[in-house]
């Protein structure tokens, strides 16, 4: 949808706007950061952006309940927009927040694991997708990341809550081997650690419930 290749962020905290930013990078877009609505507005062109990702409680005059509707309604109701909430984070607020347009709704803090993952599905689902793999072919052109069979299989393992040596002895290879193949998981998936690679895993659907190493590896 329209020019694909621009992410907005509207957060007047700074710390979320450079994770916003940072996820905007590693998904291959370029990031068009504003403090305020207003701010934002000075910024927008005519095309659409391929996803926003706005704070509920932006400091001036327009909100960024406000914000959302103002986008719907200048680029369509099929632009993914993040909200994101320090302080309304209840059922209700979520609820009302989704019930406005929101294709997400997410609690400050925000881990950019998480943020990067609720992201890359608002884009697939929108149509968009990832604008390059990742600047490393590291994600297909629905922003799902690219595993290769043998991550598939450990990524399955890990999500049974196999040990690194426990992954060695079933595969068949060293425990270093896996230890490599594992730094490729984490890197791909945008998390710094298993436990947050097992919970990418899960959001994207790279791994369902039960699944197994052989079954992962099969559907790859």
């Amino acid at each position: 949808m329209g020019d694909s290749g621009t992410i907005l962020v509207v957060d007047n905290d700074e710390a979320m706007r450079a994770a916003a930013v940072h996820a905007a990078v590693r998904l291959g877009y370029a990031a068009n950061a504003a403090e305020s609505a207003e701010l934002a507005r000075d910024q927008l062109g005519s095309e659409p952006p391929a996803l926003a990702i706005v704070c509920v409680e932006l400091r001036g005059p327009t909100s960024g309940l406000e914000l959302l509707r103002e986008l719907h309604e200048r680029f369509g109701d099929g632009l993914p927009v993040i909200l994101v909430s320090a302080e309304r984070t209840d059922a209700l607020d979520r609820t009302a927040g989704l019930l406005l347009g929101a294709d997400d709704y997410l609690a400050k803090p925000v881990d950019r694991g998480e943020l990067l993952a609720r992201a890359r599905r608002s884009l697939r689902r929108s149509g968009a997708g990832s604008k390059t793999a990742n600047g490393n072919g590291h994600a297909r052109a629905s922003g799902e990341p690219s595993l290769s069979p043998r991550e598939h299989e450990i990524l399955a393992l890990l999500a049974e809550g196999k040990t690194q040596r426990d992954i060695a002895a079933a595969l068949v290879i060293s425990p270093k081997t896996v230890s490599t193949h594992i730094q490729h998981l984490l890197a791909k998936l945008g998390v710094n650690s298993r436990a947050q690679a097992v919970a990418a895993a899960f959001r994207l659907g790279l791994v369902e419930p039960g699944t197994s190493a052989s079954a992962a590896a099969a559907t790859s």
